[in-house]
């Protein structure tokens, strides 16, 4: 069971922005783009924007509460 965010995610989008992200994380930016540059959360560009997959997010989010299992 996934938890219940009070951030909706855009569900017509398969990718979100770096501010999406971070809200939904509820992280800082700086934070956000360690995870990024480490390739804990895979990112793409796409000229000189930076989206991250949906699918990234939702398995960050899933390896992080096994490792707190």
């Amino acid at each position: 069971m996934e938890p219940a965010l009070s951030f909706t995610l855009p569900a017509t989008h398969e990718a979100i922005t770096v501010p999406e992200a971070m809200q939904a994380l509820r992280l800082s930016r700086s934070k956000l783009y360690d995870l990024l540059r480490s390739g804990a959360l895979p990112s793409y560009t796409e000229g000189r924007a930076r989206r991250i997959p949906l699918v990234s997010l939702q398995t960050y989010i899933h390896n992080k509460l096994e490792e707190a299992a």
